[in-house]
């Protein structure tokens, strides 16, 4: 089903097209067996699969320390160079353990999200735990950024529940979603019974540095080029057929590397000289959208 804006709508400041940045911060969150898990993270960056005895792959673990070390530094410098809002979809425990990217946060206005107590699936736990879990995630939050979250992000697996969950948490929307180029209302069954509605804003994979790792030929220069072709032309498709919101998805162990943060720095030059555009938080698109398409009534 596609969500087509009412007619008339623009963004604040008359924009047709939103532009949302996400940092995911999951280094430090990601499964371990220091932190009791039963193996460890499989091997990203070197392509690798774990040895099935559980024992700790270190070298993988100095690759997720590198995004806090090296690549946070990095980002943080271009998001102030433009001047870019950003969310950051963080797990909380992350937070926890480099709580100086929760204040750098916090000290730029940004909007901090939850991406889960840990950088873990969720469709396997029952209610109770789920619940837990994403509760755990936001209390934690609170204790480092100073705010609860609005907004949730999964590690892709995540149970019918989860919206139902999230909105009887406290939650104001949700971002598991990648069917869309504009936010809309879905109205969903809560646990303890009725219906309520919750904001969904959707992500997009397509575009996420996350490609670097998939795709291993996908090079820093493809990257560029795809997400000023992703912005091109929801820009031109804002402006011909109705408001457009676009998402580029980051993560601090990826993009920070020195071989990518440039091609960061150009697609940011890039979008900050177009006209047209808004460039917000996650928190402030959903509030801009439910201000104009009001909830439907249950």
């Amino acid at each position: 089903m596609t969500h087509n804006p009412p007619p008339g709508f623009t963004w604040p400041n008359g924009a047709k097209l939103a532009f949302s940045m996400v940092v995911n911060v999951e280094e430090g969150a990601e499964k371990n067996i220091r932190d009791g898990d039963k193996g460890p993270e499989p091997v990203d960056e070197l392509g690798a699969t774990p040895a099935k005895a559980n024992i700790r792959v270190h070298g993988n673990e100095t690759n997720y320390q590198y995004g806090i070390n090296r690549g946070a530094p990095r980002v943080f410098k271009l998001l102030d160079k433009y001047r870019i809002p950003a969310t950051w979809t963080a797990c909380s425990q992350a937070l926890e353990r480099a709580p100086q990217i929760a204040e750098q946060i916090m000290a730029r206005g940004d909007e901090p999200c939850c991406h889960g107590y840990r950088w873990k699936f969720t469709a396997f736990m029952d209610e109770d735990r789920e619940r837990e879990f994403i509760r755990m995630g936001a209390d934690s939050i609170k204790q480092t950024c100073g705010r609860l979250p609005a907004g949730y992000l999964s590690r892709y697996l995540h149970s019918d529940r989860l919206r139902g969950l999230l909105i009887e948490e406290g939650y104001r929307y949700h971002m598991d979603d990648y069917s869309d180029d504009f936010p809309y209302w879905d109205v969903v069954d809560l646990p303890s019974g009725g219906k309520k509605p919750i904001i969904v804003l959707p992500y997009a994979i397509d575009s996420n540095d996350m490609k670097f790792w998939l795709a291993p030929s996908f090079t820093a220069k493809d990257w560029v080029q795809y997400a000023k072709d992703t912005f091109d032309w929801l820009l031109a498709e804002a402006n011909e057929d109705g408001a457009r919101m676009m998402s580029l998805g980051l993560h601090l162990r990826i993009i920070g590397r020195p071989g990518r943060i440039g091609a960061l720095d150009e697609v940011l030059d890039y979008i900050t000289s177009k006209d047209g555009v808004w460039i917000a938080t996650r928190e402030q698109i959903a509030e801009a959208f439910a201000a104009a398409v009001p909830a439907p009534e249950v």
